[in-house]
């Protein structure tokens, strides 16, 4: 993970500027217990390649293969994650809470 937003933003520069497809995450609400806070983002380039963080586990792989659709589409999308305190506790996770994150391709 980066020390900063301003180290993923450059990281997106550099790839775009080299021609990769960007796309950029960013958590834009969270609710109850979440991992990272609103403002915090997750940079993916083309091949998979990611810079950042927008919660960790299991979500952070979804964002990216979400992110790769939006890539390749240019559409942005709003995406949801959530989950109850009783499963987050039988699938190891110790959040419960829920996140939105918007992706965007950097044009």
């Amino acid at each position: 993970m980066l020390d900063s937003n301003d180290d993923i933003l450059k990281a997106a520069e550099d790839w775009k500027s080299a021609g990769r497809g960007v796309a950029l995450a960013t958590v834009v609400e969270t609710w109850g217990s979440a991992p990272r806070p609103a403002g915090s983002n997750l940079v993916i380039n083309d091949d998979g390649t990611f810079l950042g963080s927008v919660s960790g586990g299991c979500v952070e792989g979804a964002v990216v293969t979400e992110a790769l659709d939006v890539i390749e589409s240019g559409e942005p999308k709003l995406l949801e994650f959530g989950v109850a305190d009783e499963t987050a506790w039988k699938v190891g996770l110790s959040c419960g809470g829920t996140i939105r994150v918007f992706v965007e391709k950097v044009g």
